[in-house]
């Protein structure tokens, strides 16, 4: 298996330094958990990383891949015109990718050279150290959990048979409904659902995620369930160790950081 790392974090632009200035600070937990997950990126020698966004080209029912062979990051939308960085695609596992599942499961490509946030924001912050390093952005789509899962499934088959050290990168936020001032309005099954999210991931309850009340999930106003199941499928099978190493919700979203150690 070319897997070595896999993590789950949240993308809250305020990470970064130049959009969060003094806010940044209110995300402490957020930010040690990421020197914590760069350490370990950068001692797994990846050479590839996936990243799983929900914040890309989404279609109602396909699954897409960007295999622009590079990727440009700013944070212009933000009002950081200072913060750049760029990085290789990996055209070649992508398209491996495309062949194996093409198939089986619903798959597009396409070439898009700017990265969403939710892909843009992983990698500025786990990244910077890794010169040589390449990137497949995966963006989930609106099928149910179940065929996200077994997608997941679908491409775990393909990096078990490929020579690469890949990293696997799930990106997302929790509620984003858990203060009477978050973005999107309270809802007390906001607070409910993060805890059960963190709660089956710790104890690699996989399927209890895959049931999960749909009531509860809208309640919840969330981003990252379908990037979370993508990477419970990949990770079907393979002995991992799943660690919390932060959640905070200062801004009223959740925000989860897992290492999950192969």
């Amino acid at each position: 298996m070319s897997l070595v790392f896999s993590a789950l974090v949240p993308h809250p632009p305020i990470l970064i330094p130049a959009i969060g200035k003094e806010n940044s600070a209110r995300l402490e937990k957020t930010r040690l958990a990421y020197q914590e997950l760069e350490h370990d990126l950068y001692a797994a020698q990846a050479e590839t990383i996936i990243v799983i966004s929900p914040h890309g080209p989404i279609q109602g029912d396909v699954f897409t891949i960007n295999l622009s062979p590079e990727f440009k990051i700013d944070f212009e939308e933000f009002g950081d015109f200072s913060t750049r960085m760029e990085l290789k695609g990996d055209v070649g596992l992508a398209y491996k990718i495309r062949e194996a599942l093409e198939t089986k499961a619903p798959l597009q490509l396409i070439s898009q050279l700017k990265l969403d946030h939710g892909s843009a924001i992983p990698l500025y912050m786990l990244a910077q150290n890794l010169k040589n390093i390449r990137v497949i952005p995966l963006y989930y789509s609106g099928l149910n959990l179940e065929a996200h899962f077994e997608f997941g499934r679908l491409l775990k088959q393909e990096l078990m048979v490929n020579k690469n050290r890949i990293a696997l990168i799930a990106s997302g936020d929790l509620s984003h409904r858990l203060t009477k001032d978050a973005p999107a309005g309270y809802s007390p099954q906001g607070a409910k659902f993060d805890k059960k999210i963190a709660e089956y991931l710790q104890n690699k309850k996989a399927r209890e995620v895959l049931r999960l009340n749909e009531k509860l999930i809208s309640a919840a106003g969330e981003c990252a369930l379908r990037s979370i199941v993508l990477l419970l499928g990949i990770l079907e099978g393979i002995e991992y160790e799943a660690e919390i190493l932060a959640y905070e919700a200062p801004f009223g979203v959740g925000y989860l950081t897992m290492n999950f150690k192969l």
